[in-house]
């Protein structure tokens, strides 16, 4: 067998966004700050729906549960409006950056309360062939990821760069180095040495 020529290299490929951890390094930088903003148009959209009369496909569900939950005191055509101003402010505090904590306790009470259906509603929740959710049952429950992307962006985010500038800081000083204890032993041992 004779040997082979070497295969004729090839010459480099332009960089890539993707080459070298580029892609890896753009997505750590902007990756929260997208999700917390595509999350924040999410609830604009959703709550917007339920404002418009038979826009939401979840409206009737909605409007049961809270009717459910709160005694028949609150009614359906009371309680989708004022969850709709609710998920648009949630929105407009996950798009702006404005208000973090206040906007992350608000949308984790809100999306916690979206698991009562589960319970209030569970003969359309869950399949009679065993513990099966619905299609209704799926679309609460699909609330894990949204949940779940909260808690990164509740771990994770920061106010937009405008908000960190607004708000003055304290200027950093170092602490002073801590003093050495008195040795009283060693200094009597040097008067005892420049006496003797």
């Amino acid at each position: 067998m004779e040997p082979q020529p070497p295969a004729p290299s090839r010459p480099p490929s332009p960089a890539l966004p993707w080459s070298s951890g580029r892609l890896a390094a753009l997505c750590r930088r902007h990756s929260v700050t997208a999700l917390r903003m595509l999350m924040g148009l999410l609830f604009l959209w959703f709550g917007g729906m339920k404002l418009v009369p038979e826009a939401s496909p979840a409206e009737e569900m909605a409007g049961r549960t809270m009717e459910a939950i709160t005694f028949q005191l609150v009614p359906a055509g009371v309680s989708l409006p004022l969850l709709g101003v609710l998920e648009i402010l949630i929105g407009t505090g996950l798009v702006t950056g404005l208000l973090p904590r206040l906007t992350l306790t608000v949308f984790f009470g809100h999306l916690s309360g979206t698991f009562l259906a589960l319970a209030v509603l569970a003969g359309e929740m869950w399949s009679d062939a065993g513990p099966y959710p619905t299609l209704a049952g799926q679309y609460v429950l699909k609330n894990l990821v949204l949940i779940a992307a909260g808690v990164v962006i509740a771990a994770h985010g920061q106010p937009p760069a405008a908000v960190r500038r607004a708000v003055p800081r304290a200027p950093a000083t170092l602490p002073a180095p801590p003093r050495r204890p008195a040795r009283p032993h060693a200094a009597a041992r040097e008067e005892q040495r420049a006496a003797g």
